[in-house]
């Protein structure tokens, strides 16, 4: 009886888990900075609470769309790779079994048998072999925009929703300190959690992300004091 293939690999994730991290991060931070930047120019509450909302529904319009024409680009040239693999299948099917069979010997086969896998995956699905051994594209790899997009506009809005909620709920003259330390906390949390789905050092990816979104918050706030106004 066969064996169900049970083990799971990181790699699958790669397409949704990009997307998700680049989205919440972008989220915490721009939105955190753009908070900070507003509170420390001597705004109101009512006013850093506005300019956070605006960032929030234009970040996630911005990631959806920025993921979507670059995924989108890949998934053009991927699709323009296949189609003229397939063309060289129906044109010359002997010179690309020698190809397949060229991949093969150099990933360690004896020649008579990389001549048979070669042959065997031709008869069976040349266009799928030659996408996966040769082009390098597969199932768990190739580009998908829309999920791509997706994924990157509700992980930017639930990124955002945390530095805001916390702009909401801090004292007012406290708007920025409150909003800087659960930031960081937030950003230490995404850290570990896209390290660990990824199966990536912890404590790296943590620092990582947090040592970013810092600098970006202090520069924020120091341009905020120094173009400051009155409420």
């Amino acid at each position: 009886m066969a064996r169900l293939h049970t083990e799971r690999h990181y790699i699958k994730t790669i397409g949704w888990l990009r997307a998700a991290v680049l989205g919440a991060n972008d989220g915490i931070v721009s939105t955190a900075s753009l908070i900070i930047g507003v509170a420390a120019a001597n705004a109101s509450q009512s006013s850093v609470l506005v300019a956070g909302i605006a960032g929030l529904v234009a970040g996630a319009m911005s990631m959806a769309a920025g993921e979507y024409v670059s995924v989108s680009s890949q998934s053009d040239t991927e699709l323009a790779d296949i189609q003229r693999e397939k063309q060289e299948l129906a044109t010359d099917p002997t010179h690309e079994t020698a190809e397949l069979a060229s991949i093969y010997r150099q990933r360690g086969l004896d020649a008579d048998l990389a001549q048979q896998v070669a042959q065997q995956l031709m008869a069976n699905d040349a266009l799928g072999a030659h996408t996966r051994d040769e082009l390098g594209i597969s199932d768990m790899t190739r580009a998908k925009p829309l999920q791509a997009a997706l994924a990157s506009a509700a992980a930017f809005t639930v990124g955002a929703a945390l530095p805001l909620l916390s702009a909401w709920l801090a004292v007012e003259q406290y708007v920025t300190l409150t909003v800087a330390c659960t930031s960081l906390v937030f950003l230490l949390l995404l850290g570990g959690l896209a390290a660990r789905s990824g199966g990536a050092s912890i404590g790296k990816g943590m620092i990582r992300v947090t040592f970013w979104g810092a600098l970006a918050m202090a520069v924020t706030a120091i341009v905020g004091s120094l173009f400051g106004v009155v409420a």
